[in-house]
């Protein structure tokens, strides 16, 4: 009865190029994943130059109007009557 089992390994296929190339390419994927992840939780601190910069008033700043908002000529006027059918 001990004879009848057998504990050899099962023959398993060597793994093609494609396959190779899918599988590092997935782990490769899964790697910028997680750099991208980090990069969002994890804040880099700024250098002393770019700290700097922000506080001088810029010229273009300065000078730079606020917005209105201007109706579009395009648009129609809304129709007050209801359209008959």
């Amino acid at each position: 009865m001990a004879s009848d089992l057998d504990f050899s390994p099962p023959e398993v296929p060597e793994p093609t190029f494609l396959e190779n190339v899918l599988r590092y390419g997935l782990f490769l994927g899964a790697i910028f994943q997680l750099i991208c992840v980090l990069a969002i939780i994890v804040p880099i601190p700024k250098s002393y130059e770019a700290e700097a910069e922000p506080s001088e008033p810029r010229s273009a700043e300065v000078t730079r109007k606020p917005k209105t908002t201007v109706p579009s000529v395009n648009k129609r006027p809304k129709k007050e009557t209801k359209k008959k059918r």
